[in-house]
C-alpha cells in the first residue's frame, strides 16, 4: 500500500470517511488512532458509499485500506490467510470480476474477486512455509530450487503488493502449482470492502453478509442493476442511515471530458439528439472524446465494442473475424473471448471451482493463445487475473447473424464455455474499464426510440452512462455501422507468459 498517494478529501468524502471510521471503531478498529482490539462476537454492520463516476469512491476506498493497513489489520487476498490468531484483525478488498479487481490493483489496492474469497485453496505445506515467512509469521524457509536471492526478491515484492502468488512469480514459481484442492469457506472473516457493489445480486450479498461481520460497499447507483433484480441494487434495500452519497469532485485542471459526457445524462431535459450534440462539441475541443464514423477494428481485440442489442454484437463479431480472415473451423491466436460459464456436472464440483478460481468465471475476458495439447483444449490468457495463463477444456461458440444455433469451431465434451469477445453488451461490460472504449451509438439511439425506462430513468441514459464510464482515457462514440481495416495481423505479443499446467480432459470425467 506504499504507492497509494496522500489525498485531500472533499466535504462529502470527509463525512463518509468519518462514518466509515465510526463503523470500524464500533468493530474494534480505530483508523484515526491506528489501534485495534480483538473482534467483537456477534456484532454486524453494513455501510454503503454510493456515487457516480468521478465522485472519488475509489480514492476513498484506497484511503480506508491504507489506514487499516497502517493500523495493523492484515490484508487477506484469497491467496493465503495464515494461521488464525484470536487477536488478529483481517481485511479483504473484493470486486465481482477479475477485471474490476485488476482496476483496483492498478491503483495500488490489493483486491481479489468475491469468488476467490468464497472458495479457499488447500495448499501444499511447502507453500505454507513460504507464505507464513512472507507474512512475517515464520522462519525463512529452505525450499529446494529456491535460492536466498530469489526468496529476498519475493519478500520485496510481497512488501509492496501483499500478494503471495505475485511474490512467488518474482521468484520464478506459480502459486497455482502448490494448490492441492479447493473448499467452500466455512469460518467467517472480519472486515470486507466491496468495490463495484452495484453489480452484486442478492445471493452474493447474502454470502458476503455471512462471511463479513463488518461490510463496506462502494457502488455507482447510476449503473445498470444486475439481471433478474427488477432494477434494484443491494444498497437500495439498506436503511437510509446506512447509505452515504458522494457528489462529483470538480477540478479546475485536467478534468475528464468523459466525465462531462457521463454527468450530462443526469439532466432530465436532455434528449438523445442534445446528448449527441454535446459529444460532437466536446470532440472538437478535446481528443479524449472522438466522434467516430466507423469502428476501429484494431481496438476490438483487447477492448470490445459496447452494444445494447444482441444482433449488433453478433454482426460486429462476424465482421471482426472476416476482416482478419479468420476461418470458420478454427480460432486465430489473439482472438478475444468472453467466458460464458462452466459446463460440468455436479459430481465434478471441485474441477469447476478450480477453473473459476483461476479466473474463468462468467463474464471473464480471455484471449485465445492457441490449441492445447489435447483435442478440445485451449491455451488462454485471462485478462486481469494474477496468474493469467491457463490451459483448459473449452467449448467455443461463434454466433452467426440470423442463425439460431451458434457455430462451434471446436469443443471438448465439457469444460469452460466461451463466446466471442470482440463486442459485448453494455450489461456484461459493467465492472470493467479500458483505456479506450468504442460505444456503438445506433444501439443507444434504438433504446431511446423505444422509450423504455429502468428504475425510473430512461433506459438509453443508463446504457449510455455505463458505456461511457468504461473508458478511462478515450471515448469513441461510433455513429456509423462501418469497420476499419486492421493495421496488421492479430498478435499475442502484448500478453507474454507461459500457460499453467491445468488440464481438464474428457477422460477425467468418465
Amino acid at each position: 500500500m506504499n504507492n497509494v498517494p496522500a489525498i485531500t478529501f472533499s466535504d462529502d468524502q470527509a463525512e463518509a470517511h468519518d462514518r466509515i471510521a465510526d463503523v470500524l471503531r464500533g468493530a474494534g478498529v480505530d483508523i484515526d488512532d491506528g489501534t485495534t482490539m480483538p473482534p467483537v462476537e456477534g456484532k454486524q454492520s453494513v455501510l454503503a458509499v454510493t456515487g457516480k463516476a468521478g465522485s472519488g469512491k475509489t480514492m476513498l476506498l484506497a484511503s480506508v485500506v491504507k489506514a487499516l493497513d497502517e493500523a495493523g489489520v492484515e490484508i487477506v487476498s484469497g491467496d493465503y490467510e495464515g494461521r488464525k490468531r484470536k487477536e488478529r484483525r483481517t481485511l479483504a478488498i473484493l470486486a465481482p470480476t477479475n477485471k474490476a479487481a485488476s482496476v483496483l490493483r492498478m491503483r495500488g489496492v490489493p483486491a481479489t474477486t468475491i469468488h476467490r474469497i468464497l472458495y479457499t485453496p488447500v495448499y501444499d505445506p511447502e507453500y505454507e512455509k513460504v507464505a507464513e515467512w512472507l507474512a512475517g509469521n515464520g522462519e525463512k524457509p529452505e525450499i529446494e530450487g529456491l535460492t536466498d536471492e530469489a526468496l529476498e526478491r519475493a519478500k520485496a515484492s510481497y512488501e509492496l503488493h501483499k500478494s503471495v502468488p505475485g511474490a512467488l512469480a518474482v521468484a520464478g514459481l506459480r502459486g497455482s502449482d502448490f494448490i492441492t484442492g479447493w473448499k467452500r469457506r466455512e469460518a467467517p472473516l472480519d472486515i470486507g470492502l466491496v468495490d463495484e457493489a452495484s453489480m452484486l445480486d442478492d445471493r452474493q450479498y447474502d454470502d458476503l453478509r455471512d462471511i463479513f461481520p463488518t461490510l463496506l460497499l462502494f457502488g455507482d447507483p447510476a449503473q445498470l442493476a444486475p439481471v433478474n433484480q427488477s432494477g434494484k441494487m443491494v444498497f437500495d434495500k439498506l436503511p437510509a442511515p446506512a447509505v452515504m452519497s458522494l457528489s462529483r469532485i470538480h477540478r479546475q485542471q485536467g478534468d475528464s471530458p468523459i466525465l462531462d459526457v457521463a454527468h450530462s445524462l443526469a439532466d432530465p431535459q436532455l434528449g438523445f439528439e442534445d446528448f449527441e450534440s454535446l459529444i460532437q462539441d466536446l470532440a472538437r475541443k478535446d481528443d479524449r472524446v472522438v466522434w467516430a464514423q466507423r469502428v476501429e477494428v484494431d481496438l476490438m481485440a483487447r477492448s470490445p465494442v459496447l452494444v445494447w442489442r444482441n444482433a449488433t454484437r453478433i454482426r460486429l463479431i462476424n465482421a471482426f473475424r472476416s476482416v482478419y480472415g479468420a476461418p470458420e473451423t478454427e480460432l486465430l491466436e489473439g482472438e478475444p473471448l468472453i467466458c460464458d460459464g462452466i459446463e460440468l456436472p455436479l459430481k465434478h464440483r471441485k474441477k469447476r471451482i478450480d477453473l473459476e478460481a483461476r479466473g474463468l468465471i462468467k463474464g471473464a475476458q480471455v484471449v485465445y493463445l492457441g490449441p492445447g495439447r489435447k483435442p478440445g483444449f485451449s491455451r488462454l490468457h485471462v485478462l486481469g487475473a494474477l496468474e493469467p495463463q491457463v490451459s483448459a477444456a473449452s467449448i467455443v461458440k461463434i454466433e452467426k447473424p440470423d442463425e439460431e444455433e451458434p457455430f462451434i469451431p471446436f469443443a471438448a465434451r465439457m469444460g469452460a464455455t466461451f463466446l466471442h469477445g470482440a463486442a459485448v453488451t453494455i450489461h456484461k461490460a459493467q465492472g470493467s474499464q479500458w483505456p479506450e472504449v468504442q460505444v456503438f451509438a445506433p444501439d443507444i439511439y434504438a433504446a431511446a426510440r423505444m422509450g423504455r425506462t429502468e428504475a425510473g430513468q430512461p433506459l438509453w441514459k443508463r446504457l449510455a452512462y455505463v458505456a461511457v464510464t468504461r473508458a478511462s482515457d478515450r471515448l469513441y462514440w461510433v455513429v456509423r455501422s462501418r469497420l476499419s481495416k486492421p493495421s496488421g495481423p492479430l498478435s499475442v505479443s502484448d500478453l507474454g507468459g507461459t500457460p499453467a499446467p491445468l488440464q481438464l480432459s474428457a477422460e477425467e470425467f468418465e
